[in-house]
């Protein structure tokens, strides 16, 4: 396997990255010392710094505006962004918008896919279902009624939810198969309460009452869902290592800089292998991400379904972005926890993305299930 990434993939990340670099991870309170959430809005102009450089059009085609990448630009894209803790919903956005661009019907993704690729459409993702453990596709009920869909059904932790134009609600039918209906924010029957994140953002907790959708809002093509589900997965494993890697990076800094008995702590033993199996952590959630974004891109065969590359993705994320964060408020001594300093972001963003991502036994159970079902050799 060549993890090579292609000129296009190093053209993006380089956008990226200038993009980033201006951004500041403690630009809005912190959510240590703010009751509520720590802004009422995300940020609407690092947003449309994003559509300038084409980034919010990675996954859409260039026939709709985009630039007509892959889950890989993505994710690299993803990974940048995490660094400085970027507050944007890009990553619900984009997966939305792909699903659009992959299984929607001609007049829905003309209307969704340029303007979502321009900014001027914003698009989230109701994946948690009811509880944040349930399958999402069956907190809701999808029926048919003539040309349209009825919706019924609860959906909690639905990020950007207050703030999305458009919102991709999975439903599962009488026939147990599961459709995506593209929602209006404002369509009658649809009621948003306020839930905050660890993280300090704003979640949305959407209920749905006889919810009407047009039938051309509606996706249903097989495996639709699967693969926005895997998407969102592999997009937060990115954003994770992003994490991770700035907060080394940080703790590499300091730990070089802070001297006990007339010499750095990083020169010091147990400092350094505590920063090494950090390391260590980091590059194989950076191995299994890249694999588990390879097979979503391409839909290549492998031993397993591409659920089980993407489930080994999310148990090393998972645990790696924890462990990491955690060694990194040790070495950092009283500074890891000081409000002024911006590490402790870091932490809550981590934490949130731990929870969003699930624990690390339930993708080992269900990647024992796979090995079970599949056998190999």
């Amino acid at each position: 396997m060549d993890f090579t990434f292609t000129e296009e993939q190093q053209a993006v990340v380089e956008a990226a990255k200038a993009l980033f670099a201006d951004v500041a991870p403690d630009g809005v309170p912190s959510p240590a010392l703010t009751p509520g959430a720590v802004a009422d809005d995300f940020d609407r102009a690092l947003w449309s710094r994003l559509a300038d450089a084409d980034l919010l059009g990675v996954l859409v085609d260039a026939e709709h505006g985009g630039v007509d990448l892959d889950p890989i630009a993505l994710c690299l894209v993803l990974r940048e962004s995490a660094k400085v803790l970027a507050r944007v919903p890009l990553l619900e956005s984009s997966a939305a918008a792909s699903a659009v661009g992959a299984h929607g019907g001609d007049e829905l993704r003309r209307r969704v896919l340029p303007a979502a690729a321009r900014g001027e459409l914003v698009l989230t993702v109701a994946a948690s279902g009811r509880t944040g453990h349930d399958p999402a596709e069956l907190a809701v009920t999808a029926q048919r009624d003539g040309d349209s869909w009825v919706l019924d059904g609860l959906q909690t932790a639905v990020p950007w939810a207050q703030h999305a134009d458009l919102i991709v609600v999975p439903g599962h039918t009488s026939e147990g198969h599961t459709v995506l209906a593209v929602v209006p924010r404002e369509q009658s029957g649809l009621a948003v309460a306020e839930q905050i994140s660890t993280s300090g953002e704003r979640l949305g907790e959407l209920r749905l009452d006889a919810v009407r959708v047009a039938a051309s809002d509606v996706i249903e093509a097989e495996g639709a869902w699967d693969g926005l589900r895997d998407l969102l997965a592999t997009g937060t494993c990115a954003l994770a290592l992003g994490l991770g890697e700035g907060v080394l990076r940080m703790t590499s800094e300091y730990t070089s800089k802070r001297e006990q008995f007339g010499h750095p702590v990083a020169t010091f033993q147990a400092v350094a292998v505590q920063a090494a199996d950090r390391y260590i952590d980091l590059r194989a959630m950076e191995a299994t991400l890249w694999q588990a974004a390879w097979r979503v891109s391409t839909g290549a065969d492998g031993a397993l379904p591409t659920a089980g590359d993407v489930a080994v993705a999310k148990i090393w994320a998972s645990d790696g972005v924890r462990r990491v964060v955690q060694t990194a408020q040790h070495l950092h001594g009283g500074f890891g926890a000081d409000t002024d300093y911006p590490l402790h972001r870091y932490h809550a963003w981590a934490k949130q993305l731990e929870l969003s991502l699930g624990p690390a036994a339930a993708h080992e159970e269900a990647l024992g299930d796979l090995l079970a079902a599949h056998a190999l050799g």
